[in-house]
C-alpha cells in the first residue's frame, strides 16, 4: 500500500505536466506541506486534523472521503519524504505569490489551533516560507493576522 502510494506521488510529483489536471497534484503538494505543520511540534491533535480537513474541505471543495484520502496519503509521503523539495517546487511553479502568501497564512491557522503556536511550529513555518519565496515581512504579516484572529 505505501509503495503504491509512493509510486503514485513519484509519478505525479516528478512530471505533473503529464497529467491533464495538475489540481490533484497542487492538492496533494499542500496537504502534504500542511501536514507537516501538524507534524512539526510531535503532538499531533485531533484539533489539528479537524482543522486541516475543513481547510482542505473548504480550499478544494472536496468531498469528505476525498479530503480523508487527501490526508492519509499526504501523511504517507510527508513520513516518507527526505525533504520538502518535490513539494515547494511545484507550489512554486504553480501559486503564484499571492497564493503562496495564502498557504503560509493557513499554516499559521494550523499552528494556533491548540491555543499557542509551539516553536517547532515556527521553525517549520519560517522554513517552508522562505522556500516558498514567500518575503519575511509577508511571513510576519500572516503570523500577526492568523495570531489576532485567534
Amino acid at each position: 500500500m505505501l509503495n503504491a502510494i509512493s509510486d503514485f506521488f513519484q509519478r505525479t510529483l516528478a512530471q505533473p505536466e503529464q497529467r491533464e489536471n495538475h489540481s490533484l497534484t497542487l492538492e496533494l503538494a499542500t496537504a502534504a506541506l500542511l501536514c507537516e505543520i501538524v507534524r512539526a511540534d510531535y503532538n499531533t491533535t485531533d484539533e489539528e486534523l479537524a482543522t486541516l480537513r475543513t481547510m482542505l474541505l473548504t480550499r478544494y471543495r472536496l468531498s469528505e472521503s476525498a479530503a480523508e484520502e487527501l490526508m492519509t496519503m499526504a501523511e504517507a509521503q510527508v513520513e516518507e519524504a527526505v525533504d520538502h523539495y518535490q513539494f515547494v517546487s511545484l507550489i512554486k511553479e504553480h501559486y503564484n505569490y499571492d497564493q503562496r502568501c495564502e498557504l503560509v497564512a493557513l499554516m499559521w491557522q494550523l499552528a494556533w489551533v491548540d491555543g499557542s503556536v509551539d516553536p517547532l511550529e515556527e521553525h517549520r513555518i519560517r522554513r517552508l516560507a522562505a522556500l516558498l519565496y514567500v518575503s519575511h515581512s509577508d511571513f510576519i504579516r500572516t503570523k500577526l493576522l492568523a495570531e489576532e484572529s485567534h
